[in-house]
């Protein structure tokens, strides 16, 4: 019997989702790395290209691979048309064929073991609802001076060499880059109509991806970091200049209150709403006074923190003045 006949005839262990927008140049770079994939002759697995609604020649390139495809898995194409990532990452879930669903953004190349190492990880923690992976930067320019005070902004995620779980006082969770989730814990607990879209033409709003995973844990299930999936994320010269960059931390600073409250129990929201806004602007504050010498010398990345600590004061208020006009 052949892999592919093999394969038919179990379910699908894992679907590679890659939801996407305008990456006719990124996503071959992406699937060629999946091809290349170690150690995964015997998982059942596919790939699943999501298309939020590009402009570009994205589908034609996949339909020209598609037409050439002779992998033992599949590769597939679907177009969601609402624009944000959470619905791309939501249209995912729905179509997945895989029990787990990992997610690869369409400027992360995975390692040639990712596959495998996510598989390996799934069948080792039968509690984990959803799992993370180690992300590196790949940067075409050299990053600013003390960027890594910044980088967990693009997803970097190096937290060492053994795997740790998510406890939820920690509150820090993995970025979608990289994440592997368990279908069903998804579809059980994310809402289909989030509050953070992610960044698009209609809304500034970042951070989508930890709004998912937060209703995945706080409904029990574990969140992992697995050191064994690793990725590197493609950083563009233009995604390192500081226009950009002030952009990302407002863009994810207006969406912290909603974080936040995500976290607390409905009666703990009026008590703890005043001590977070209060605490949110005394470290403005402090660090307005600590840095006020390189906020004057226009320093980058203490430029980024800045905007985003405003950011996050500013946060419930814009986020309500939103919700008011929709």
């Amino acid at each position: 019997m052949s892999h592919s006949e093999h394969q038919n005839l179990h379910a699908i262990n894992l679907t590679v989702a890659i939801p996407t927008y305008n990456g006719a140049t990124r996503l071959p770079f992406v699937i060629e790395q999946l091809r290349l994939q170690s150690n995964a002759e015997f998982i059942n697995w596919e790939i699943l290209i999501v298309d939020n609604n590009s402009s570009d020649e994205t589908a034609e390139v996949i339909r020209e691979y598609q037409s050439q495809w002779s992998q033992p898995f599949a590769l597939r194409y679907i177009c969601e048309t609402q624009q944000g990532a959470a619905f791309a990452r939501i249209r995912a879930i729905k179509e997945a064929k895989g029990e787990w669903v990992g997610f690869l953004d369409d400027d992360t190349v995975p390692a040639v073991n990712w596959v495998a190492a996510a598989c390996k990880f799934s069948e080792a923690h039968p509690q984990a609802g959803a799992y993370g992976s180690q992300v590196h930067g790949d940067y075409e320019v050299e990053p600013p001076p003390d960027f890594d005070r910044i980088a967990s902004f693009f997803a970097i995620t190096e937290r060492g060499s053994q795997p740790h779980l998510y406890d939820p006082q920690m509150k820090m969770l993995p970025p979608s880059a990289g994440l592997v989730v368990r279908k069903e814990a998804w579809r059980a607990n994310v809402p289909k109509n989030p509050v953070l879209s992610g960044r698009s033409n209609d809304s500034i709003l970042n951070s989508e991806d930890l709004e998912a995973v937060l209703h995945i844990q706080n409904a029990g299930w574990e969140v992992w970091y697995n050191p064994d999936m690793e990725i590197y994320h493609q950083i563009p010269r233009d995604r390192l200049e500081k226009e950009y960059l002030l952009y990302l931390m407002r863009s994810t600073g207006l969406a912290r209150h909603h974080i936040r409250m995500l976290r607390l129990k409905n009666w703990q929201k009026p008590l703890l709403f005043p001590f977070g806004l209060a605490k949110d602007t005394q470290k403005a504050l402090f660090y307005f006074l600590k840095h006020r010498q390189k906020l004057k010398n226009n320093d980058v990345v203490a430029s980024c923190e800045m905007e985003f600590l405003r950011s996050s004061i500013l946060s419930p208020f814009y986020l309500w003045k939103r919700s008011s006009k929709s």
